[in-house]
């Protein structure tokens, strides 16, 4: 082989397989809001307030944890409040071009939401799309989360109780871990 081959073959491979590579694609806004969320994986503690006032609930310590699952796909939500055997559930995941959030209830029934984030994307609120299960106790319909900083967001909940009364339930949280 001429010394020239020698050295350009090596140089001439990396730049042949990079020009047959796909081309990076830009992330769809969805993609964007689901890695802020995403960015909020771990251990969250912070205070519970309800409007109207929920005697139950008001000024309550709770704990969220977000855990990243599925090979980066899904986040799984999940809250506690001391003293409460409640635990519900949230899934967070991309469809297409859409977020989604499904909520498992302790209602019963899983209300499903798609997600529009603000201009800066640190806030996205979930409007309802649909819900599987009976409404007869009530459904969530609503929920926003907004990212402060790194160590600090809050969530805001619209639960709708029959009569079509809602009842907001604000989580301010901090990172514990």
């Amino acid at each position: 082989m001429k010394p020239a081959v020698r050295i350009l073959l090596p140089l001439a491979l990396p730049l042949l397989l990079l020009a047959c590579s796909p081309p990076a694609r830009a992330q769809t806004p969805a993609q964007k809001s689901f890695a802020q969320i995403k960015s909020l994986a771990g251990t969250w503690e912070g205070t519970l307030t309800t409007f109207p006032i929920a005697k139950t609930y008001q000024a309550k310590h709770l704990q969220v944890t977000l855990r990243v699952t599925s090979s980066g796909n899904a986040l799984l939500h999940e809250m506690s409040v001391p003293g409460e055997t409640d635990d519900p559930i949230t899934m967070l995941y991309v469809n297409g071009d859409r977020l989604f959030l499904q909520h498992y209830c302790d209602a019963g029934n899983r209300p499903r939401m798609v997600a529009k984030a603000s201009a800066d994307g640190k806030t996205i609120a979930f409007q309802l799309v649909d819900v599987s299960g009976s409404r007869k106790y009530g459904y969530m319909e609503h929920a926003v989360f907004t990212t402060i900083d790194a160590k600090h967001h809050t969530e805001d909940w619209t639960f709708l109780e029959p009569g079509n009364h809602p009842v907001r339930a604000h989580f301010d949280l901090h990172r514990a871990q």
